[in-house]
């Protein structure tokens, strides 16, 4: 099911990207709003699982300092299990099947190249149906899912 947001569904989502741990106090005040009608948007939107609330984890305060996109060419009809597989390694962090040159796109996180070498060689290598893989190592990240805002006006699909 699609959900329409309005405006106050829009600053309401912004002020939790920009601060998730925003009140709906705080975020009341700063648009001139009622707390009771945020409290009960905010309610809506985790009813109807337009957002969530989650950590964001700074990978690289935690020594994960190389970021790498891997593209993966998978024998056909074995995409969708390959990318479960690959979804169940502790240092991936984004798994899609894709459209294109590549079956399978991911991100991995790793303490150093040799790390990452590892992951590649030892790891994606030994899973079946995983034809090739080109890497790519992502030095400077600008803007990540977790920063993705709803552009204002957006309409479902079909309207």
């Amino acid at each position: 099911m699609t959900h329409q947001l309005d405006d106050v569904d829009h600053k309401i989502i912004n002020c939790l990207v920009e601060d998730g741990r925003m009140s709906a106090q705080a975020i009341a005040r700063q648009y001139n709003l009622s707390e009771r009608t945020i409290r009960n948007r905010l309610a809506r939107l985790l009813a109807n699982k337009v957002i969530s609330v989650n950590a964001n984890i700074n990978k690289r305060a935690l020594g994960y300092v190389v970021t790498a996109d891997i593209f993966c060419e998978v024998e056909s009809r074995r995409v969708s299990e390959v990318a479960e597989q690959i979804a169940q390694l502790p240092e991936v962090g984004y798994v899609a099947c894709s459209l294109g040159d590549q079956d399978i796109s991911v991100q991995v996180y790793a303490r150093s190249n040799q790390e990452l070498y590892e992951i590649v060689e030892g790891k994606l290598a030994q899973i079946p149906g995983i034809i090739r893989t080109r890497t790519v190592v992502v030095p400077r990240i600008v803007k990540s899912v977790w920063e993705w805002q709803v552009p204002l006006g957006a309409k479902p699909e079909g309207e």
